[in-house]
């Protein structure tokens, strides 16, 4: 015996398409033998006709992936979209630059390492993009025999 109308009547009971609609196997006598709302609506109180579970993509694979990259892998070339600029801006990667710089010789001067004076002369070589970074600054004081040991 056909059991289509069975099918489309539980599909709109459940609230889910034809395909979606599951029936036990073992118990489906009783499903061909429901013709009336009622019975159907009973059958799926028994669990005798159930909406199968909706599919969903994995997450297995993301959250795999995601893990490595807490461990900084898969961070390759072949990962990154878009110029350098565009995942660090320029002004931000200035900022970072300058304030290192900036804290470096702060803390010469505070040492007791070099004088206001040569401070104020390297503070403003490093805003005017003059040194590449602090191991920069460290050849140029050597270069100029500017850097004076504690006393």
């Amino acid at each position: 015996m056909n059991i289509s109308n069975q099918r489309e009547m539980s599909a709109k009971m459940l609230g889910v398409g034809k395909s979606k609609v599951w029936f036990n196997a073992d118990r489906i006598s009783e499903v061909k033998e429901a013709i009336t709302k009622h019975d159907i609506r009973s059958l799926i109180k028994k669990k005798v006709i159930q909406r199968k579970p909706e599919l969903h993509s994995s997450r297995v694979r993301a959250r795999k992936r995601l893990v490595q990259r807490r461990k900084g892998r898969q961070k390759g070339p072949g990962t990154k979209k878009g110029t350098s600029t565009s995942r660090l801006g320029r002004k931000e990667a200035w900022m970072i630059t300058v304030r290192g710089q900036r804290a470096f010789i702060k803390e010469l001067r505070v040492k007791d390492h070099i004088t206001v004076l040569t401070y104020r002369n390297l503070y403003s070589k490093v805003k005017g993009g003059y040194f590449r970074n602090k191991r920069h600054i460290k050849l140029y004081l050597i270069e100029h025999k500017l850097g004076q040991e504690k006393k």
